[in-house]
């Protein structure tokens, strides 16, 4: 692997997790410490150590399929930043990807991706990361519960949205306490816990106004803060729930390094997150 003036990157394990969490909430994310626990386990998470043993930098690479995969939680402490290490990590996750012949995906903020595309990274399409404090006291259970053959249909159209498929990832956080799959009147989205938030994604509906209606539904459901990942493309979703009292956090862009492996046919409302696409 690739080698900084501060040393080589070494692949990273089970018992590094929290470890792994505390860069993530210093940089103010939403993961918590089961998605690491996702990634370590399935995926490849690689990290930079200062001399006393500290964690101060990482980057994964999380194969979804056999030609495709995902680069995330790419992150450098403080004190440790403009040195390198995440181009450092971040090569080492291509040359990975590369010798597994894969194609990889990842959601950058506007800063990442001015140093992505120049590595050879294409855009794809545009994410709007958006917050809602939630309804507080005045919170009502949902009316309906998903239907038994909701989950089956989360993951049709999120193939169709990705080209790939991603089960074992909505598998597991579909299976993990606090989620809450939820469907209604062609709208279909999955909330689950973060460190600072619930996060509704994958979310998929045949138009925009039935994605408005569930996400409606799931406000008011939801006593706490929310966040939603809207695709850009959707912008009657968006100009929906910005009316409807969500903020606009910050902006994403996919961006994409490889060959085309699969076509998506059906883009999402909204995603899973910018650690997962």
């Amino acid at each position: 692997m690739a080698g900084t003036d501060y040393g080589s990157s070494v692949q990273l394990g089970p018992k590094d997790a929290l470890a792994g969490l505390a860069l993530s909430d210093e940089a103010n994310w939403n993961q918590t410490e089961d998605d690491w626990r996702f990634f370590l386990r399935h995926g490849t998470v690689l990290g930079i150590r200062e001399k006393s043993g500290r964690l101060v930098a990482t980057a994964a690479l999380l194969p979804y399929t056999a030609t495709a995969a995902w680069i995330s939680m790419v992150l450098v402490t403080a004190d440790w930043r403009r040195r390198g290490l995440a181009t450092s990590l971040l090569d080492d996750c291509l040359t990975l990807a590369k010798t597994k012949g894969l194609t990889t995906w990842l959601d950058a903020t506007p800063a990442g991706a001015r140093v992505y595309g120049p590595l050879g990274f294409t855009p794809t399409l545009g994410v709007q990361r958006l917050g809602h404090k939630g309804s507080g006291a005045h919170a009502v259970p949902l009316s309906e519960p998903a239907p038994k053959d909701a989950f089956d249909d989360l993951l049709a159209r999120d193939r169709r949205a990705m080209g790939f498929d991603r089960s074992t990832l909505l598998h597991e956080l579909n299976a993990r306490p606090g989620s809450r799959l939820v469907s209604h009147d062609g709208a279909i989205g999955l909330i689950r816990d973060g460190r600072k938030a619930r996060h509704i994604g994958p979310l998929f509906a045949d138009r925009p106004e039935q994605a408005l209606a569930l996400v409606t539904d799931i406000v008011r459901s939801e006593p706490g803060p929310l966040l939603i990942d809207a695709v850009d493309s959707r912008s009657e979703l968006l100009r929906g729930l910005t009316e409807f009292g969500w903020i606009v956090e910050r902006p994403f862009q996919r961006m994409r390094f490889g060959m085309v492996t699969g076509k998506p046919t059906e883009p999402p409302m909204a995603g899973i997150g910018p650690e997962f696409g």
